[in-house]
C-alpha cells in the first residue's frame, strides 16, 4: 500500500502563487516518477508536470515558465510551485507516484485524493 497525502490547494487571485505538496509513504522501494495532474470540470485529466528518478522534468505547454516541480527524494515528497496563476488553472490537482514495492520490480501508478485549486479573475 502506498499513501499519498496532498496539501496546499486553495483560493487565490489571478497572478498569485500557490505551492502544492505531496508526501508519499508506505511500501515504497523505488520511485520511477512523480507527477502532478489536474482535472477541470467537464474536462479530461491532464498532465501538468512530472519529474523522473533522474531529475528530468517535463511540463505541459500551458504551464511552462510558470510552474516548477521539485522533489525531496529522502522524504519521498514532491512539490509544485505555481506562479502567475490564471483562472484557467482552476482544477482539482492530483498527485501521482509510479513506484515499486519492496521485493518487486513491478512499478504501479498511485494517486492522491486530489486538492482543489481555484483561481479567481
Amino acid at each position: 500500500q502506498v499513501q499519498l497525502v496532498e496539501s496546499g490547494g486553495g483560493l487565490v487571485q489571478a497572478g498569485g502563487s500557490l505551492r502544492l505538496s505531496c508526501a508519499a509513504s508506505g511500501n515504497i522501494f523505488s520511485i520511477n516518477a512523480m507527477g502532478w495532474y489536474r482535472q477541470a470540470p467537464g474536462k479530461q485529466r491532464e498532465l501538468v508536470a512530472v519529474i523522473n528518478s533522474g531529475g528530468t522534468t517535463n511540463y505541459a505547454d500551458s504551464v511552462k515558465g510558470r510552474f516548477t516541480i521539485s522533489r525531496d527524494s529522502a522524504a519521498n515528497t514532491k512539490y509544485l510551485i505555481m506562479n502567475s496563476l490564471k483562472p484557467e488553472d482552476t482544477a482539482v490537482y492530483y498527485c501521482n507516484v509510479v513506484s515499486a514495492p519492496y521485493g518487486s520490480s513491478r512499478y504501479a501508478s498511485n494517486w492522491g485524493q486530489g486538492t482543489q485549486v481555484t483561481v479567481s479573475s
